[in-house]
Parts: C-alpha cells; structure tokens; sequence
C-alpha cells in the first residue's frame, strides 16, 4: 500500500511599502528551494515600487520565485478565507501603515485581510515591522497584534556572527524568520556560544 505524499505547507509572503523588500524577495528564495513549501506572494503598490528602487529587480522576476501571485486589490482570493488551509504568512517588510491595518483589523487589501485571517484563525502570523524611531501609535499597534497572536519580527541584525556583508546579514535574519515557521534549514549558521577561555590562576 502505498503512503499518499503529505501536502506542501502553504506559506504566503507578502511585501509592503516599508523600505527592506530584500527581505521579502530573500524569502521567497529560501522558500523556493523547499519542495514541500507551497509559496503565495501578494505585494502592494508601493511593495513594487521598493523592489524597483532598492533591488532593481523587474517584477516577473521575483513574481516567478513563488507558485501562485495574486493582486493586491484581489480580495475574492483563495488566501482572503480562512476555509484555505495555510500554514504561515510573513508581511516582510511590514509597514507601519500595513501594521495598523492589521492591529486594527480593517482589511482593506489583500496583505491585510489575509493577516486578518492568520488571526482569526489562530494561525502564524509574522510582521517584519521596519521604522525607527517608534513612535507611541507604532508601539501600540505592535502590542495590539501581539495581543491577537501575531509575531512582532523587527529585521534587527545580529552581530555577534561577525557578518562581513549584507547579504549575510539578511540572510542570518530570514533563517531566523523560517526557524519561528519550524520550516528546517541543513545550512543555517547556529551559536554555539563563546570559546572557553582558561582562568589564570
């Protein structure tokens, strides 16, 4: 008798206005070399316009990294009900206009009503929020979606690697989104801790 193949996890990634669309895009192509990770990609308007500015990257480019792309202003979606099954969703980056949406469950777009339904359907939710400095309304809107279930992932880069680029940089910051989605990852550098000095007597 032969075992039916478990199916893919479906994980949607979705790009917004905030500047850092290198990580949305770096995702992607993590994700891309996963067989059992099913990829669904929604990026807004100004999403676009970052990875034109930032990356220089055509849009059919990075829309080819993921299995299925939907519009922005398509809410009819499969992604915008909760009757399909998905396993995480990562807005990276997260603007600070896309998190209030999300914290005040307005939905007005695709990023937002499917945040809305990783919610609501106590699913996993993680939002790559970038701005600096916070001020009290951003501070409050990440509480509130803390409140709710979601995942408040700031793209803070860890030195303590020694990183010599940006590359690795974001990439140390997209293993660590991938391990909170418990998706495995054989090449991902891990701390071992600091060398053991001796003592002196």
């Amino acid at each position: 008798m032969v075992t039916p193949a478990a199916p893919p996890k479906r994980i949607t990634v979705a790009i917004s206005g905030a500047s850092g669309a290198v990580y949305g895009v770096r995702l992607l192509q993590r994700l891309r070399g996963q067989a059992e990770v099913q990829t669904h990609l929604v990026v807004s308007e100004a999403g676009w316009l970052n990875v034109q500015q930032e990356l220089d990257l055509p849009r059919a480019e990075v829309e080819a990294l993921a299995d299925v792309v939907y519009p922005v202003r398509d809410i009819g979606s499969t992604i915008a009900s909760g009757s399909f099954p998905c396993d995480g969703m990562v807005i990276a980056p997260c603007s600070m206009r896309t998190l209030a949406a999300v914290a005040l469950g307005l939905s007005d777009n695709l990023i937002t009503r499917a945040a809305d339904v990783m919610l609501k359907e106590r699913r996993r939710l993680i939002l790559m929020v970038r701005e600096t400095p916070l001020n009290l309304a951003h501070l409050r809107n990440m509480t509130r979606v803390t409140e709710m279930g979601g995942i408040i992932f700031p793209p803070v880069p860890g030195f303590y690697q020694r990183p010599q680029t940006i590359e690795e940089m974001v990439g140390h910051t997209v293993s660590r989104v991938l391990d909170v989605l418990g998706l495995p990852q054989a090449d991902a550098v891990r701390w071992n801790g600091l060398p053991v000095f001796p003592h002196a007597d």
